[in-house]
């Protein structure tokens, strides 16, 4: 879209730059009296080769169309980047969350352990008091 565009506009100077539109006007008194009036306008070109401007033209659009690769490179070059980095972080944040639950299920057995022992103690403490008691 950007290529035509540009295209046509540089066309378009190069057309109207190379014309150049002279109009003459006369007025002529008739033998009857009436008045006739003539516009004469003549366009001619500036002498400018034709092929050379076919030339530029060429060359310029091949360095729109250069220019419009180049464009489209870098950003799919950049969208690649931003492919690989959210893939990156979407590998990095599944594994801090696996670390998370593997931590989560330690601290969770340490507690049980940690319970099941105080458990133990209390029990056994409570076999002492009811021996010491039945002393």
């Amino acid at each position: 879209m950007k290529k035509n565009f540009l295209s046509g506009l540089m066309i378009a100077a190069l057309v109207v730059s190379c014309t150049k539109s002279t109009s003459k006007t006369e007025t002529v008194e008739n033998p009857d009296g009436s008045v006739t009036t003539t516009t004469t306008v003549s366009e001619s070109g500036l002498g400018v080769d034709t092929a050379k401007i076919n030339d530029v033209k060429e060359k310029t659009e091949s360095r729109i169309d250069a220019a419009g690769e180049k464009i489209d490179n870098i950003a799919e070059d950049a969208k690649s980047k931003m492919d690989a980095t959210a893939d990156k972080t979407k590998e990095n944040l599944q594994k801090a969350g696996q670390d998370i639950k593997t931590e989560a299920n330690k601290v969770g057995k340490d507690v049980k352990d940690a319970a099941a022992k105080g458990a133990g103690k209390v029990e056994e403490g409570a076999k002492k008091l009811r021996e010491d008691l039945d002393r």
